[in-house]
């Protein structure tokens, strides 16, 4: 049985903060696996946000916040090279043929981007502290 309860809507970053085919936005999240991130990303003009897991082997996608590739039109995994529909999730190259990102519901309002989660992926209610430089 899929679980499919809401949580509040999640407010990601300033709507102006994703440029197309530019760098993503990563946020702490937990699923049936455990601890992850989620990414949005903007690409011809619209926002779009994936659990940050490649179809795969499950390893996270970007490389320090870069999911696209250099021509901006596809995401790509970092790891192995995997290619990804950035309007979709859907994988058009490498070993996850016909696999597909988990697609989060997001939107944009009054400059702003927001997620609304659903399911088994969760935002963090208290994300680990970074370490202290000592």
């Amino acid at each position: 049985m899929q679980e499919s309860s809401t949580a509040p809507e999640v407010r990601v970053c300033a709507a102006s903060d994703l440029v197309n085919g530019g760098l993503g936005v990563k946020m702490p999240v937990s699923d049936s696996a455990g601890q992850t991130t989620v990414f949005f990303v903007r690409y011809q003009d619209r926002v779009h946000g994936y659990l940050n897991r490649c179809a795969h082997v499950g390893v996270e996608l970007d490389w320090e916040g870069s999911f696209f590739t250099r021509a901006g039109d596809l995401i790509m995994c970092a790891r192995h090279g995997a290619t990804y529909q950035p309007d979709t999730g859907v994988c058009v190259g490498g070993p996850c043929k016909n696999g597909r990102l988990t697609v989060l519901t997001v939107g944009e309002r009054d400059g702003q981007v927001y997620w609304q989660p659903s399911g088994k992926i969760r935002p963090l209610a208290d994300p680990p502290a970074a370490p202290s430089a000592t």
